[in-house]
């Protein structure tokens, strides 16, 4: 039996050589595993409490692993949430199973991060938790939004392998081996500018990392995984540093893989308008179900991320081009969605948000949203969406069709695509495709606050308590 299914997922991928595409195993695909080319973290924040959000801030701690044997460069990126307007990059450099770790920390009125990590990067990242690299706004300065720096205290994160690195090179990052390691010797002679290296390579993918959001005034700890995608580039893509690029619309060659349920798709994007339709395809979701929590008895909370990292690549001077539904203006550029809210004994309500967004009813609006249980507001984030309930705890169905789905809207058509069932290996073949729904990854964060208990001794215990669920997802694609 299990030889069986190996052999029908050859199949599946083999079927990739029917679009007439060389190395049919190389499309672009979300690692259920973890491990990838890009790593994509869906939500990072400073935010906190207080005017400003300078008492009981959020710090966000994140890691990346290179797991393999060869040395990598990797673009890093740090997106705001607002319009996925970029506040920071550099190029990373990672030697054989290194592992690269950074705090982004509130600094003056947005953030900044701090590294003591011996890795090189170029440029330099400070290693002062109290003078880090600050984040800047020059991205968003014509933005139809707000334009201050307090927008870059909550966002999401990129990582984009850009090759793997040999010779010279690899000698400069490879840290010195006493006890402990020691810093990498040719970190101020590695290569900044628009030439690529002599030593990159193709990418190989192997990198998984993770982020934890913690407030340490609170007590709370939520951690959520990267989402990884694996075989997005068959070439290397170097980008100087300082250098905005690579991004996610260098995925190459123009294929997704997705597995849906009981069939794998597989598509070819070949001739598409928007060279990142393979990233957004293997993203794209109908239906987004998670829980949530609200009793009284241990004040609980919950909020639900909802990240669309590829939406800033279908808009062209703040106006829509195609699959997203509104141009981007004051207060964000906004899908309808639908909502059903079920208690845990199958009662269920059509769900609306509070207060909604102006002449517009049940919409997401902005690239990293946050949408709050009845204001718990457990990440204290400032793009978010309050969801009133009258059942204290159940789960929720966010289907991101939202009732409008048409040729342009909540829709991502396209070319050869090959169906593969995963049981019997049997394959059928379209002309096009059709995604429905909206590119978007995520989880949902809960708290459960008991004040502070009587321990041991009779010494004071706060009782804060938090946890992050990774969402469930629904795909149609047809």
């Amino acid at each position: 039996m299990n030889a069986f299914k190996r052999k029908s997922l050859y199949a599946a991928l083999a079927s990739v050589g029917a679009l007439g595409v060389t190395g049919a195993a190389q499309a672009v695909n979300v690692n259920p595993d973890g491990l990838g080319q890009v790593l994509i973290y869906p939500y990072y924040t400073t935010n906190g409490l207080g005017t400003g959000g300078t008492t009981a801030p959020y710090n966000s701690l994140l890691s990346v692993v290179n797991s393999t044997a060869s040395g990598k460069v990797v673009k890093v990126r740090f997106v705001e949430g607002r319009n996925s307007r970029e506040v920071l990059d550099f190029n990373l450099w990672l030697s054989p199973f290194d592992v690269w770790t950074t705090a982004i920390v509130p600094s003056g009125a947005g953030a900044g991060i701090y590294t003591t990590d011996l890795s090189c990067t170029t440029p330099p990242v400070s290693s002062s938790s109290t003078a880090p690299t600050n984040f800047v706004n020059f991205a968003y300065a014509g933005d139809p939004e707000k334009q201050t720096l307090d927008r870059t205290k909550e966002g999401y994160v990129e990582i984009i392998e850009m090759g793997n690195v040999n010779g010279g090179n690899l000698a400069n990052i490879t840290h010195a081996q006493p006890s402990p390691p020691g810093t990498p010797p040719g970190c101020s002679k590695l290569p900044t500018g628009a030439a690529p290296p002599t030593d990159l390579v193709a990418p190989s993918g192997g990198l998984f990392g993770g982020i934890s959001l913690i407030n340490v005034l609170a007590g709370g700890d939520i951690t959520e995984n990267a989402t990884a995608l694996a075989s997005f580039s068959d070439v290397a893509n170097w980008g100087a540093a300082g250098s905005q690029f690579p991004d996610l619309s260098f995925v190459h060659p123009l294929l997704s893989v997705v597995f849906n349920n009981t069939e794998v798709v597989t598509t070819s994007w070949t001739g598409s308008s928007n060279t990142v339709d393979p990233v957004s395809a293997v993203l794209m979701v109908e239906d987004v179900y998670n829980e949530f929590v609200l009793d009284a008895n241990t004040k609980s909370g919950t909020d639900w991320v909802v990240t669309a990292p590829t939406k800033r690549f279908y808009y062209s001077n703040f106006n829509v081009t195609k699959l997203f539904q509104r141009n981007f203006r004051l207060n964000g550029a906004c899908d309808d969605v639908g909502l059903t809210i079920y208690n845990r004994e199958e009662q269920s309500v059509l769900g609306s948000f509070s207060p909604p967004p102006p002449t517009i009813t049940n919409s997401i609006c902005w690239e990293a949203n946050v949408l709050t249980f009845n204001n718990t507001n457990v990440l204290l984030s400032q793009n978010v969406l309050n969801i009133p309930v009258s059942f204290p705890n159940g789960w929720a169905d966010l289907n991101l069709g939202g009732g409008v789905q048409s040729a342009s809207v909540h829709e991502l058509i396209g070319g050869n695509t090959v169906h593969t069932n995963t049981g019997t290996g049997a394959t059928t073949t379209a002309t096009t495709a059709t995604y429905n729904g909206l590119p978007v990854i995520g989880f949902a964060a809960q708290y459960f606050n008991n004040g502070t208990l009587t321990g041991p001794g009779g010494t004071g215990v706060q009782a804060f308590y938090t946890g992050a669920f990774m969402h469930r997802y629904v795909r149609s694609i047809q």
